[in-house]
């Protein structure tokens, strides 16, 4: 395969409501889309650095940078054998594997369209539709928060992740928890805590939560397993799981039970698959995380998401969770929990080209 053509646009996207974590919050998505062209066809890829170093050192004027600087002139004219060969000419670049991601992502589907496959089908997907969770952001009252997750239940959402920070933590997680005893809940802490904070974390043993997720830094895997050996809650690894590596080391030391992959953060699909395998290999369940992806990179977590060992629901959504109106077509939808795999050849979706030019505040090409 041959890329001959590559464009990158930075499109505006406003979120229906304001998205809060422990580190910052979002009201519009400043999202990198890129679209590849070869002799077979085209395909578009998303990029899901986040607007604020928050969740990782990469924005999207660092992968702005790295991708118009130096991977995607390497990319255009280059012949390669498969998606998984497509970064060779820039195996040197350190680091920025959002970047990075989005060329690898975006070859595979082209290998799809070349092979008239769906995306899932050419990983080796083998499920027709998957669960599907939600992520509920902080909210200012635990009034506002029982009333999201009372409408997200209502939904037929299979798993109700709960964000968390110190001083919002144990008590409004209670205060969920006795409203909605049978609920499937989860708690993610996006980093915000320490070995200092063992006392609290430990009490959400009580609460019957799914797992706790990311309580302690991303290089703190020691911490974690030490955390981990104190709780009975299943610690779930995100930030700190950049890759294969990674994630052999954590379930080494036994920092954590459970590990949400996140294809568009940890390098794209040839990484994913590897740490979806070595999580088989040591029966450690997996599941698809989101980075309030647009309808680009919700396809491609729908994909991932249809391989066996993806366990628990992912935090997939639907387009109407986040979107007024999604870039693509049809939307996401769910039906009682549960949300269908796309199965035409590549994406399976069509990129709604009027409006990504309308949201569009910048623009590069090159070709070969």
């Amino acid at each position: 395969m041959k890329i001959r053509n590559v464009e990158l646009r930075e499109i505006h996207l406003r979120l229906r409501e304001r998205f809060e974590i422990s580190t910052g919050g979002w009201a519009e998505r400043r999202i990198l889309l890129l679209r590849m062209e070869s002799e077979d066809g085209e395909a578009w890829s998303e990029c899901v650095a986040a607007e604020a170093p928050n969740y990782s050192y990469e924005t999207p004027e660092t992968a702005w940078h790295i991708l118009t600087d130096y991977v995607l002139p390497a990319v255009v004219g280059h012949v390669f054998e498969g998606p998984e060969a497509i970064l060779e000419p820039v195996s040197w670049i350190r680091g920025h594997p959002m970047a990075l991601a989005s060329v690898e992502m975006g070859a595979w589907a082209l290998e799809a369209v070349r092979k008239r496959v769906s995306l899932a089908a050419l990983m080796g997907g083998s499920r027709l539709d998957v669960p599907v969770g939600v992520s509920v952001g902080l909210q200012g009252t635990d009034d506002e928060l029982l009333r999201q997750v009372e409408e997200r239940l209502d939904q037929g959402y299979k798993k109700i992740k709960l964000k968390i920070k110190p001083g919002r933590d144990v008590a409004m997680l209670r205060k969920v928890r006795d409203a909605f005893p049978h609920a499937p809940l989860m708690a993610d802490a996006n980093s915000s805590y320490t070995l200092a904070d063992i006392a609290v974390l430990r009490e959400l043993d009580g609460l019957g939560l799914m797992m706790l997720e990311q309580p302690l830094g991303s290089e703190d895997l020691r911490d974690h397993a030490l955390l981990q050996s104190q709780m009975e809650t299943p610690i779930c690894l995100d930030e700190s799981i950049r890759g294969p590596g990674d994630t052999l080391l954590a379930l080494e030391l036994g920092s954590g039970r459970i590990i949400n992959i996140k294809p568009g953060g940890g390098g794209g699909f040839t990484s994913s698959r590897r740490i979806h395998d070595i999580c088989i290999e040591k029966d450690v369940p997996v599941w698809c995380g989101g980075m309030l992806e647009a309808g680009i990179g919700r396809a491609y977590n729908l994909a991932l998401a249809s391989l066996p060992n993806f366990v628990f629901p992912g935090d997939i959504s639907e387009s109407r969770r986040y979107w007024a109106e999604d870039i693509v077509e049809p939307e996401f939808v769910m039906e009682d929990g549960m949300m269908p795999v796309p199965t035409g050849p590549g994406l399976g979706v069509t990129v709604r080209r009027d409006r990504v030019e309308s949201l569009t505040a910048r623009r590069w090409e090159t070709q070969a």
